[in-house]
């Protein structure tokens, strides 16, 4: 424990000592930073590189406890069907892997909002019969995530159930310790983030999840984790500056391109813009090909377009066909492109481009968190530059950091 406080500290100063609008936030005094309300967002958002080792390796310590789930080497049938669920920023999280493990694992593999579970649970639940639900929830606490729990359980006695959590003492940790259909998987208590928006604890049960498609190759799944944090340092690092300068620009509307996994990364990236605004920024998501079906009508004047470029050399053929129209059109106030060999002819005057060297080696399967890192910190530096708290950015607490509880309803109760 010593020597990982240690080395946050550690890291915390370097990219303090390397990026002025970092050292601003960090290097301020604890009443500075609780009067402002940014202390516990800004501490979260640059930890994240160091909690990726942690979370990989816990990955790979609970890896014969998920072979069992998933049916490989034990007595239990193997699962035909994985949901990764989730509400708000969590099924974002499950977006961020889903198409990946379908791949991989060559079974269907489904991101499932935790409430569509509740509500219209024939729909939601895939057919393949055993099944592995997985949950990813920062505090295990809210009302869907356990209530989808319960139902399938009782429901779907054959469903097995891991839990990726960041916190032990949650509902989920906690309150299913002896079924054996269900394994939990905790994460570091520094990924339980105090701040109202999730940042460290999205990206760490992202890559908590990833590990799912690797459980075969657990030594290339913690380099590959390993490279991830080599780019996300540099991104820090490097690019650190230009965006919180991007972000202290007046917009009244964002709009996040991605595709295939990067596409829950463009969602949560803009979900953490809306949050910190308190929607005073609209926000939309679209893939590259879809914008031309009618949202490109929303991009005007005050646009700030976030453009997650892909790898794939098919992908990024009509990525940039698309940016070149943009430009064409003379549509939006500014880019943010996320990305490595941007071509430079993409960008515009007061654009930035964000190259990130081995992004592209990691591949777009596993570079959702570093998306994600970029969008967290255009959001934190929105947040400040309007005037409103990062760690609280929701005037008269209309949003909280856990969803209220609510009324779970049984589908007995309307039978006739």
């Amino acid at each position: 424990m010593a020597e990982f406080e240690q080395e946050l500290l550690t890291w915390r100063r370097h990219v303090s000592s390397q990026v002025p609008a970092v050292a601003e936030l960090l290097d301020a005094t604890e009443d500075e930073r609780a009067k402002s309300g940014y202390g516990h967002t800004i501490e979260e958002i640059v930890q994240q590189p160091v909690t990726w080792l942690d979370t990989a390796a816990r990955a790979v310590e609970h890896r014969n406890a998920l072979q069992l789930l998933l049916g490989r080497g034990g007595r239990e049938a193997g699962i035909r069907s994985l949901m990764l669920s989730g509400s708000g920023s969590s099924l974002y999280a499950g977006e961020c892997v889903a198409p990946a493990l379908q791949s991989e694992l060559a079974i269907p593999v489904r991101a499932v909002a935790g409430g569509d579970l509740l509500t219209n649970p024939q729909s939601a639940i895939l057919p393949g019969r055993p099944s592995l639900l997985v949950s990813i929830a920062r505090s295990g606490n809210s009302p869907e995530s356990a209530g989808a729990v319960e139902n399938l359980l009782q429901g779907e006695p054959e469903c097995r159930h891991l839990f990726i959590t960041c916190n032990e003492n949650g509902r989920l940790a906690a309150g299913y310790r002896g079924d054996a259909r269900t394994h939990a998987m905790i994460l570091h208590e520094r990924t339980n983030d105090r701040s109202l928006v999730m940042t460290s604890s999205f990206t760490n049960m992202v890559l908590a999840a990833r590990s799912l498609g690797f459980l075969d190759r657990p030594a290339e799944y913690q380099e590959m984790v390993h490279r991830l944090r080599g780019v996300a340092g540099h991104l820090l690092i490097r690019h650190g500056q230009s965006l919180a300068e991007v972000a202290r620009d007046d917009y009244g509307f964002a709009l996040y391109l991605g595709a295939g996994c990067r596409l829950g990364a463009a969602r949560e990236a803009s979900l953490k813009m809306m949050e910190m605004s308190a929607g005073r920024t609209r926000t939309m998501v679209e893939t590259y090909l879809g914008l031309r079906h009618g949202p490109m009508a929303a991009v005007h004047d005050d646009t700030l377009i976030v453009c997650l470029l892909s790898a794939d050399a098919l992908a990024r053929a009509y990525e940039i066909d698309l940016i070149r129209e943009l430009n064409r059109k003379k549509l939006g106030r500014r880019k943010v492109i996320v990305g490595e060999g941007i071509p430079m002819d993409l960008m515009r005057d007061s654009d930035v481009a964000v190259e990130c060297p081995g992004i592209n080696q990691v591949g777009d399967e596993n570079v959702a968190v570093i998306d994600v890192l970029a969008g967290q910190l255009l959001a934190l530096y929105h947040c400040l530059a309007i005037g409103l708290r990062p760690d609280s950015p929701s005037p008269g607490g209309i949003i909280s950091r856990v969803v209220e509880d609510f009324r779970v309803h049984k589908s007995s109760e309307f039978r006739n």
